[in-house]
Parts: structure tokens; C-alpha cells; sequence
């Protein structure tokens, strides 16, 4: 890489961390914002990636944890000042399609508040780090491409995860022997803290979609459809928490390694009652449910209204991708969602004719 490369990429950087700290703005907007940097932890804060080191076996960790067993490990990050900074964390397994399929399973921290206090991490108690599924040479780039997810559905709705991305040097202990990865990973805030932030309740109950607030559920099922993602259900729900805020109950989506977007050489098609809604993770198919055809098209509008704001995010990670090819892929991909946006018979044929009833 030489010297322009380098200021460029370094630019990019810049840019990308100004936008998410300064316009971090959502189609509804509220008076105060609760997203507002002082509102959200430190880890949250600052976009620029996070280089963290992090040891421990895959195999244990399969084995040995669940939803209430952990093993402890120590975490390491690279702290402003160039220093490098280490703590106690406790580690268990969580998900269930990855877990049972890839080679690094999805990890759930907890975080002790003695051992927190005055790092970067302080103020989680606990979160989620998002691995590679494989060992393949693609494997990172689908990261960044499902961190990309995050971010699109921030200019989305108020109503989102904190992400950050990470690198992380990862050292995967096999019996007496060890073996060094170069992974990235995601780090997501806890559901509590966005319920905290908005003066909300996380639901752990079914909700029937149509008791949903509809603006936001539309919302939602828009960006479902414009990254491609079938895994997914809103009445579950599956890959959705359900909060209760300013009395509606609204959709917050995560985990979507599954969808067109990121086209990840291990997904699948969703299926229902044993029959495929698609023939590939890449075709899309609008799962949101009948509403008021005016809530339909306000929301179409708005996404073509920010259409410019949310390809900037997409042109705003591509520093990020290790092979330029997927970048140019997510790219086109998202581009061809505003085909069908800004076409009526194709927005009629795909959006209108496949509201569900049911």
C-alpha cells in the first residue's frame, strides 16, 4: 500500500467514525436522542475498529457452557494511548444454527463490575462478540458485511444495536498446543441497554405482529427485505427482540449471517413447514405483513429519500474488506433493493402482492 493508498484508507476512517458519532440520525427522530454518545457506553462510542486479543478452546467452550455455565479468560485491547490493557472476562456459547455448524461459535461475555471498572468495556455487564463461522479466506469479509447489516439498520430506526467491530488476534488452545488466528468479530450491546436508553422493556413473550406498532414493523421488514434476510420472524420471535416503548412494541433484528448481503458460503434458505421461501439466500422475498397501504408507501419513501445516506455507509466500510470482490458484491446487492424501491410494478410485484395475512 503506498503513501495516497494509505491517507485514503486513513480518510475513510475518519469519515466513518464522524458520520456515526455525528449524524447518527434514523428516519424517525425524536427531539432528544437517546442514541446520543453520552447515552451509550464508551466500547460504543468510537467506530474505529477495535484490536483486541482474546484465547480460549473451541472444543471447552462447546462442551463445558451454556446458558448458565461460563469459563473465565482474559481479554486485551489496544487502548488509546497505544498501551495495551487486560482484564477478567467470563465466556459461555450461545446461538444455535452457528453453534451447531461453525467452526467459532458465537460467544456471550459477562463482564464483572470490579473487573470492567476503568476500561473501555465499563458499563457492559454483558455483551455479545460475533466470530467467523469457518476458517476459509472468506471468512472475515462476512463479518463486515453482517456489521454493515447493524449499521444500514441504524439510519433505519432509533430503535438498534450498538456494534462495534473488532480485529482480533485470536489464540485457539488445542489441548497442549495452541494455533493464532487473525479474525474479526463484532461486539453487540446487551437488549437491556437499549431498553435502558429508551425508558423501554424487553418482552420474553410471543407478540402477534399486527398487535406491533406498524410503522416500526414495516420499517423493519423493508430492511429484512433490502438485505435479503429470511431468517427471521417477528411473531417468535427468531432473531428479534421485542421491546415495549412509549406503549408500542416494536422490532429490534440482529444476526443476519443468513442473509443475501452477506451470502456466506454456509447459509442456507430458510424454510417453513418444510418447503424453501426461496431457491437461494440471494433472492429476495418481502415477509412483512398487510398494513395500511399509506404506512407502505410513506416508508418506501423514506428509504428513497435516504437512499444516498445508506449507500454512504456501504462505500464507508469498504476499508474494511480484505477482497475488494465482496465489496463490489454487497454494493451492487444493495443497490439492486432501490431498483425495486423506485420502480412501481416492481415494488407492487414484490412488496405489495406479498404482504402476508397470516
Amino acid at each position: 500500500m503506498n503513501i495516497i493508498q494509505i491517507f485514503i484508507h486513513m480518510n475513510k476512517q475518519l469519515i466513518f467514525l464522524l458520520f456515526f458519532l455525528l449524524s447518527n440520525q434514523s428516519f424517525s427522530q425524536n427531539t432528544e436522542n437517546p442514541n446520543s454518545s453520552e447515552q451509550v457506553t464508551k466500547l460504543f462510542r468510537n467506530q474505529e475498529i477495535l484490536q483486541v486479543k482474546l484465547g480460549f478452546s473451541n472444543k471447552d467452550i462447546k462442551k463445558k457452557t451454556n446458558d448458565s455455565t461460563y469459563i473465565g479468560t482474559k481479554i486485551s485491547y489496544k487502548a488509546e494511548d497505544e498501551t495495551w490493557k487486560t482484564f477478567d472476562v467470563e465466556l459461555r456459547v450461545r446461538g444455535y444454527f452457528r453453534k451447531r455448524t461453525c467452526y467459532f461459535p458465537p460467544i456471550k461475555i459477562r463482564i464483572n463490575k470490579s473487573a470492567g471498572k476503568n476500561t473501555l468495556f465499563e458499563g457492559n455487564k454483558k455483551l455479545k462478540l460475533v466470530l467467523p463461522c469457518s476458517t476459509q479466506k472468506s471468512k472475515n469479509d462476512y463479518i463486515v458485511k453482517e456489521y454493515l447489516g447493524y449499521k444500514l439498520y441504524e439510519i433505519i430506526s432509533p430503535y438498534h444495536f450498538n456494534t462495534r467491530l473488532t480485529s482480533i488476534d485470536f489464540t485457539e488452545t488445542k489441548g497442549n498446543k495452541t494455533k493464532t488466528h487473525d479474525l474479526k468479530g463484532i461486539f453487540i450491546e446487551d437488549d437491556k441497554k437499549i431498553a435502558k436508553r429508551f425508558n423501554g422493556k424487553i418482552l420474553d413473550r410471543s407478540v402477534n405482529p399486527f398487535s406491533q406498532d406498524a410503522l416500526a414493523s414495516v420499517r423493519n421488514a423493508f430492511f429484512q427485505f433490502m438485505i435479503g434476510n429470511n431468517d427471521f420472524s417477528t411473531y417468535a420471535p427468531h432473531n428479534e427482540k421485542l421491546m415495549r416503548v412509549d406503549n408500542k412494541i416494536v422490532p429490534i433484528p440482529y444476526d443476519f449471517d443468513l442473509s443475501g448481503l452477506v451470502n456466506a458460503s454456509y447459509a442456507v434458505v430458510s424454510v417453513i413447514n418444510d418447503q424453501p421461501l426461496t431457491s437461494s439466500v440471494t433472492e429476495r422475498l418481502y415477509r412483512g405483513f398487510k398494513r395500511d397501504l399509506k404506512i407502505i408507501q410513506q416508508v418506501r419513501l423514506e428509504f428513497i429519500d435516504n437512499k444516498a445516506k445508506l449507500l454512504e455507509v456501504i462505500d464507508l466500510t469498504e476499508p474494511f474488506y480484505e477482497n475488494p470482490k465482496s465489496f463490489t458484491e454487497a454494493k451492487n446487492f444493495l443497490s439492486d433493493f432501490f431498483k425495486i424501491m423506485e420502480d412501481d410494478a416492481l415494488f407492487e410485484k414484490e412488496i405489495i402482492n406479498n404482504m402476508r395475512t397470516k
